[in-house]
């Protein structure tokens, strides 16, 4: 978007929406199992960490604040 009319027209747009076609607002709650973080996401986020870490230290602490290392359990924080 360039400028102010096309905002202003997109957030129309938005307020406009017929609310009974689910678009955007509250998502639902999901259901089944209590575990919403597979194994493999998070090796799949703790590679994407990694690969944009800038040192070491950047990438256990990106980790770290992600939930990403494993606890004195084996388990990340994120899978709690």
């Amino acid at each position: 978007m360039s400028g102010p009319v096309e905002v202003r027209d997109f957030l129309l747009q938005q307020d406009t929406r017929d609310p009974s076609l689910n678009f955007g607002g509250v998502p639902a709650q999901r259901s089944g199992d209590g575990s919403r973080v597979s194994d493999e996401q998070v090796r799949r986020a703790q590679l994407a960490v990694a690969h944009s870490a800038e040192s070491v230290e950047d990438c256990k602490e990106l980790l770290d604040m992600l939930g990403l290392i494993p606890g004195e359990d084996g388990v990340p924080p994120v899978k709690r």
